[in-house]
């Protein structure tokens, strides 16, 4: 994944009104599909449609649309590998030793069940990638929970609002990370260190968040519940897989390899593994790379892209600032933030990469910033989100629109202020 280069902007066969109108109706229609999901269908279902659409009515030109496909195809590979390898981590029985570990540090104390789950959705986050934090994790959350006879509700907000926040370490922790990566031009190394302090940061002021906003939930105990039953054995095959792909990626990068290999090598070891010992078939596999949802990110990019050479670019140079001192990072990852917020933070980081990546690496970061901590502020903020909002229907478990947003209004002004001055200590620090 090399470094990006700015995009040049060419008119379409259309004439400019009417080919922003369009562009415009086709990303509001995609991204309400894919917000609604009417009927269950896959967001992929209006997204590809809409993005032939574009081309055929010279809403983007054929070059702009192969250019864009290009440019997303290997990290969308990465991203296919990256969910087969946490797939077949839960295979292993990974996040059932999660949750019997949650239980038994615990002891039916909410307080501590909480720091267990920061603990785990942080770090399965950035290295398996928030994907496996919100499908993997959260229903273990509430089975954990319900083992030790606290109250779910702290523990589950963490899963998403970690599942946004804590994917700010490692280039595979969230499409927009990826993205950002081969934009910014860094090394894997060079990113992790560079995310380091903003990613430490925004993860303490969402556990002090936590602890004061859910203060009354916690503050109720089941002490000594959840204490027997049988301790599933820690899947030594899956972590080892899980260490040797991480230290996979730091070698890789400096010899120049792409990571995606190194993710696909990882995926390949526990699918085959799986499909040896007869707990998968070659359709698990295909089906744990989530094709359709591949297919929406390709086309998600195409439809954005005509938006972009539709005017959305020009005008957001107007706002976007410049440079990489304190206050243009500042603004810089509002303006993400917010963004991510009013279209979604897929769409958004695809707008903006591309004009912030002239001003160097530290610009690209606080996009990702705005667009990794922002969408705690509203359900449609990422599809992360949206997930999330279904599996905790599925248990049964409703969510207060108001608390929801509530919680998010003192959140994430807070984390991203906090973790923008960290990111600007980092530049000088690195």
């Amino acid at each position: 994944m090399g470094g990006h280069q700015p995009r040049p902007t060419r008119r379409n066969t259309l004439n400019t009104p009417l080919a922003e109108a369009l562009s415009a109706v086709l990303l509001v229609a995609v991204l309400a599909w894919a917000v609604v999901r009417p009927f269950g269908r896959s967001e992929a279902v209006l997204a590809v449609p809409a993005a032939g659409l574009a081309i055929a009515l010279g809403v983007i030109s054929p070059e702009h649309a192969r250019e864009e496909v290009a440019r997303l195809g290997p990290v969308v590979g990465f991203l296919a590998a990256v969910l087969v390898l946490a797939h077949f981590c839960d295979v292993e029985g990974l996040f059932r030793a999660c949750g019997a570990w949650m239980a038994r540090w615990s002891r039916g104390r909410p307080v501590r069940l909480l720091t267990a789950v920061f603990a785990l959705a942080s770090v399965i986050t950035a290295v398996l990638s928030l994907d496996a934090t919100i499908v993997l994790l959260t229903p273990v959350v509430f089975a954990t929970a319900a083992r030790t006879g606290v109250r779910p509700k702290p523990q589950v907000y963490a899963c998403t609002h970690l599942s946004n926040t804590a994917s700010l370490l490692l280039p595979v922790s969230n499409l927009t990370n990826l993205l950002a990566f081969a934009a910014s031009g860094l090394s894997f190394t060079r990113f992790a260190a560079l995310m380091a302090l903003p990613w430490l940061a925004a993860i303490g002021v969402e556990y002090v968040v936590f602890r004061r906003f859910f203060a009354g939930d916690l503050a109720v105990s089941a002490p000594g519940a959840g204490e027997t039953g049988e301790e599933p054995p820690l899947p030594l095959f899956a972590l080892v897989t899980v260490g040797c792909a991480l230290a996979g990626f730091v070698v890789a990068s400096g010899f120049g390899v792409d990571p995606a290999w190194v993710a696909a090598a990882g995926a390949l070891v526990l699918a085959g593994r799986a499909l040896i010992r007869r707990q998968a078939t070659p359709l698990t596999v295909v089906r744990a790379a989530a094709p359709s949802f591949l297919l929406f990110v390709l086309a998600l990019g195409v439809v954005v892209r005509a938006v972009v050479d539709n005017g959305l670019a020009d005008a957001l140079k107007h706002v976007l600032p410049g440079g990489t001192g304190l206050l243009a990072l500042l603004g810089t990852a509002a303006l993400a933030a917010v963004l991510a917020n009013l279209i979604n933070n897929l769409p958004a980081v695809l707008v903006l990469l591309p004009l912030a990546a002239p001003a160097g690496a530290g610009a690209v970061l606080a996009v990702l910033l705005g667009v990794n901590i922002g969408p705690n502020l509203t359900y449609a903020g990422s599809l992360a989100t949206l997930l999330w909002r279904r599996i905790v229907h599925q248990h049964d478990h409703g969510v207060d629109l108001g608390e929801f947003t509530r919680l998010g209004l003192i959140a994430v002004p807070s984390a991203l202020a906090v973790s923008v001055v960290a990111l600007w200590g980092a530049l000088h620090l690195f």
